[in-house]
């Protein structure tokens, strides 16, 4: 197997599109990665759920058993 086959294809930096680098990867430079850790540590990136029942101040009511009824 030669060099080329073994590596993986280069990747466009997530942030500004430009290839990415060794040292930085999956990034361009370090200037991109301290961009993608403020937006994580800001809350920028975020899995959206199931609002919270006690956000609003109110208790979720508690599971209720099948013997309960």
């Amino acid at each position: 197997m030669s060099e080329s086959e073994t590596k993986a294809p280069a990747r466009a930096c997530p942030i500004c599109g430009k290839p990415a680098t060794e040292r930085y990867r999956p990034f361009c430079s370090k200037r991109c990665a301290d961009v993608d850790l403020n937006r994580w540590l800001k809350g920028g990136y975020a899995i959206p759920g199931a609002p919270d029942a006690e956000e609003d101040g109110e208790l979720a009511p508690a599971p209720r058993g099948r013997d309960e009824d």
